[in-house]
């Protein structure tokens, strides 16, 4: 990987405010890639003369002439890179220098406190793609764990250059992550989660503590399209608004291609998620990144109850946590999630290269998925419930023109069928015969829709049989003072652009709510008005 010029110049901008001398440390040895990364490095370190590349014998928690750690003036970071950080994993690699050399980690003060309050070591591995786009979220939160604490040490292993590696761990999805040698996730996850299912394997300490930010005229839930537009709208009402979200972007960031954003021909989740956090980050807004909401207590100032052990007091709250990926809940899911189950076929595609895969569902996400991993894989079968695909008919004209994709309806998935650990096939009912059939296949990816993420509001609100908010048209719950939008609600179609506008319309109705219940003086604010 040979870095360009103006990549160079622009390495050399955001190195420059280095507080300290950051050492990469390379394992000898020989390696048919080893040139490849030396020159990399090279290539890297040359734009700063406070970057250095040293090769040794023997580094510690080297596994291979491809590993590679960072220090900051002699002192080990626990940082360790196994590959060539290119693709997706540059940023990783750039922002660990970045973060190491005392740039802002952007962590709330109460998560680095937990963080760096954990006294046992841990050891992260994380098996990564390239190709992944989730991956490096997941390399950078667990690089920051490392900083934070002398105790934690995190290794990137690019799985496309250790087969052996992923073969031994039968590792079949990526991100994949393990602690101190024994399996810890696989999928996607963030900081929030890393803390919650850290908790099982060592002691966190979080401390009930009464949040500084006063009382809020909002708190908003969730960090996707909704609970952006919602926090916008109200801080330009000059309101206060707090916004706690697990991971600003929500699902969107795993969107690749967007071409449904009116005015907007082309865009990508990564590149909407980052324009949202920036046009967030214009606005007077309490963000609480990296954290759950645990409870919330009703009445009159209600009380939002984060994973911190925080407590913010508020007079209004909006909901906006969105859906996740919808299960099929039969026999071998969950027990091979990460060896042949998965959900995402832009991270796990490549894990199936020249391999038979199916996808479950015939909508627009299923077709989508389809036709990507049909550039990949050898054969993908897509097995669609109802006696017609519900994507849109330009997706399956495209699909139905394809040799290596088979389209079957009216199929019932009833288990996902595996040997040793691998999955080596599905098992599905002929709906129109009711005769049962198997597919031979080494990989099953799910796209059957969303399940709303609720499970926090029972007893708080009302919720459909599905699990979704029911809310009226200005966006009002069951409870006075609660509102919900976006794709954690019953309102139909769950699209991007429909969640904007619904939570720019609950705004509109909590401030409306607002004026009507106390003494408000609600003025626009900002450089701009809509």
């Amino acid at each position: 990987m040979k870095l360009s010029s103006d990549l160079k110049k622009s390495l050399a901008a955001y190195t420059a405010d280095l507080k300290g001398d950051i050492s990469i440390t390379l394992q000898k040895g020989s390696h048919k890639k080893r040139d490849e990364l030396v020159s990399f490095l090279n290539d890297v370190c040359s734009v700063s003369s406070q970057l250095n590349l040293v090769e040794i014998e023997n580094v510690p928690g080297a596994r291979s002439p491809l590993s590679f750690t960072l220090s900051l003036d002699g002192a080990d970071s626990g940082i360790i890179f196994t590959g060539i950080p290119g693709g997706h994993e540059f940023n990783s690699f750039v922002l660990a220098i970045l973060q190491l050399g005392g740039s802002d980690l952007k962590l709330d003060e109460n998560i680095k406190s937990i963080i760096s309050s954990i006294d046992e070591e841990l050891a992260f591995e994380v098996f990564i793609s390239l190709d992944c786009h989730i991956c490096p979220e997941v390399v950078q939160a667990l690089n920051k764990f490392a900083i934070l604490n002398d105790n934690i040490n995190c290794e990137m292993i690019d799985g496309g250059l250790f087969p052996d590696l992923v073969e031994k761990n039968d590792i079949q999805g990526v991100p994949t992550i393990f602690l101190n040698g024994e399996f810890f996730s696989s999928g996607k996850t963030d900081i929030a989660k890393i803390l919650g299912k850290l908790e099982d394997f060592v002691s966190i300490t979080r401390q009930s503590v009464t949040n500084d930010l006063g009382l809020q005229d909002t708190v908003v839930i969730g960090g996707g399209p909704a609970g952006i537009s919602a926090s916008i709208y109200l801080a330009r009402k000059g309101l206060k608004v707090a916004l706690v979200s697990e991971n600003i972007g929500g699902q969107v960031k795993e969107t690749l291609g967007i071409e449904n954003m009116i005015s907007v021909s082309e865009t990508t989740g990564k590149k909407l998620t980052g324009d949202m956090h920036t046009h967030l980050n214009d606005y007077n807004i309490n963000v609480k990144e990296h954290f759950k909401v645990v409870s919330i207590k009703k009445g009159t100032i209600k009380t939002v109850e984060l994973s911190s052990g925080e407590k913010i007091d508020t007079k209004t709250i909006i909901i906006a946590t969105g859906a996740r990926w919808r299960e099929l809940n039969v026999p071998g899911e969950k027990e091979n999630l990460g060896n042949g189950v998965a959900y995402c076929p832009h991270c796990d595609g490549p894990f199936f290269k020249n391999k038979d895969v199916a996808v479950v569902g015939g909508g627009n996400s299923g077709i989508e998925a389809a036709l990507d991993l049909a550039g990949i894989v050898k054969k993908v079968t897509v097995l669609e419930f109802m006696p017609d695909l519900k994507a849109d008919k330009i997706l399956i004209d495209k699909a139905e023109a394809k040799d290596n994709i088979e389209i079957i309806k009216n199929a019932q998935v009833e288990r996902v069928v595996s040997d040793q650990g691998k999955v080596t096939g599905l098992d599905y009912l002929d709906r129109n015969t009711t005769n049962q059939r198997t597919v031979d296949l080494d990989g099953i990816f799910v796209q059957i829709g969303l399940v709303p993420n609720s499970q926090f509001l029972v007893n708080v609100v009302k919720l459909s049989s599905n699990g979704e908010i029911v809310v009226n048209e200005n966006g009002e719950t069951s409870e006075k003072g609660i509102y919900a939008c976006g794709d954690v609600t019953t309102v139909p179609y769950k699209q991007i652009i429909i969640s904007m506008g619904e939570g720019a319309k609950t705004a509109l109705s909590v401030a409306d709510y607002l004026m009507k219940t106390e003494d408000y003086d609600i003025e626009l604010v900002g450089a701009k008005s809509a």
